[in-house]
């Protein structure tokens, strides 16, 4: 991510309702996806920022994610024969991720969290960069009587997670008991929002679907109530950190139109047994001649620090490239995400070479995650 330097610079960006939060924290911003977002804040930095998700708890804004709502009669059979994972596995009242994939070459046009309310309405919460082709691709295909509505300033989205998560929420008088990837609507002070059993971190936590005019309100109750558990706002770079040590992907990067899920390990969140899906054809294909390359977890062997675009190194033989990579600040060390050729065969534990500005520094295939997941 790459700073904005320059007023001119900012007034092409979307800005979160929580700007002025932001900037009044002394918060370092960066473009994201059109979006101004906070990178880290004064006083706090990406290794207190993630530390405080790892053991207490932090709070990120979020707004700039994708919002938008499929609604009418069949919606949710409509976006099962679209998106890849299989809607008819979970309930009303249960969140989902899932794909949203290219018909022709199975590529990945994003990833996505569908919220399932009914069998006439599902709300999805694409990427920032990616909502609008998401939008496009699905009214293109709508029948209808099925309406598809891009919301994506009608809300902000403040993610708490970490240890101390629920303690916070339910001192606010808000529900924390449900189960992981669910979600309740809730009232806090009269402003009606969603809270979701959901988080990019992989620690217990929460995020809060808000009506952007009361967004403001939502982070003053939350910041008030958080200095008994030492709550702390958290940027888009201690998100980086804190994803890369689970194996999440992020999209443009670990996952991409040139980057299928079948590549991605992400053939979980498929339902291979429907009948359709976008990229069905080509995806199953795939699966049953193998991919040429795998995504795959690294971990530095010395003190190095890889990074995206990095080259890949068996032995004299290019085998790969990062495509995530940072300091881990749990682990203490470089850890990436790399696209691995699988041929030859190289078994988790092997060491390989990665370029790091024309010096080959050892990193060892780990199978993510990195850092033990405690998300339930």
């Amino acid at each position: 991510m790459t700073e904005v330097t320059s007023d001119a610079a900012a007034t092409r960006l979307r800005r979160s309702p929580l700007h002025e939060r932001h900037a009044a924290a002394g918060a370092k911003f960066a473009p994201f996806g059109g979006w101004e977002m906070p990178l880290e804040y004064a006083g706090g930095g990406v290794l207190k920022e993630h530390t405080a998700v790892r053991t207490g708890v932090g709070v990120f804004d979020v707004s700039h994610l994708g919002k938008a709502r499929i609604t009418g009669p069949g919606a949710a059979d409509f976006v099962n024969a679209c998106l890849t994972n299989d809607l008819g596995r979970i309930a009303p009242g249960k969140a989902q991720y899932t794909l949203c994939c290219d018909e022709a070459t199975g590529g990945v046009v994003d990833d996505i969290i569908a919220y399932l309310h009914a069998d006439d309405h599902v709300f999805l919460i694409p990427n920032a960069a990616n909502t609008a082709e998401v939008v496009r691709r699905l009214r293109a295909a709508a029948p209808a009587g099925v309406v598809i509505t891009d919301e994506h300033e009608a809300y902000a989205i403040l993610a708490v997670q970490g240890p101390r998560s629920a303690d916070l929420l339910a001192a606010l008088g808000l529900p924390t008991e449900h189960d992981y990837m669910s979600f309740s609507a809730a009232t806090l002070d009269g402003v009606e929002l969603t809270v979701c059993r959901t988080g990019y971190t992989g620690e217990l936590g929460y995020e809060l679907v808000i009506p952007a005019e009361h967004a403001l309100a939502v982070w003053d109750a939350l910041f008030a109530a958080g200095a008994a558990y030492e709550l702390r706002a958290c940027g888009l770079a201690a998100r980086d950190t804190l994803r890369t040590e689970m194996g999440y992907p992020l999209h443009g990067q670990d996952l991409s139109l040139e980057i299928t899920p079948v590549q991605a390990r992400s053939g979980w969140a498929v339902g291979w047994d429907k009948p359709a899906f976008w990229g069905r054809d080509v995806l199953l294909a795939e699966k049953a001649t193998g991919p040429r390359r795998t995504l795959r977890g690294l971990e530095a062997v010395d003190r190095a620090i890889p990074r995206p675009g990095m080259a890949v190194y068996a032995g004299d033989t290019r085998v790969g490239t990062v495509t995530s990579g940072t300091f881990s600040p749990t682990k203490k060390q470089g850890i990436a995400l790399a696209l691995i050729d699988t041929e030859p065969k190289l078994a988790d534990g092997e060491v390989l070479e990665v370029d790091i500005r024309g010096r080959r520094a050892p990193l060892r295939l780990h199978r993510p995650p990195f850092v033990q997941p405690s998300v339930r």
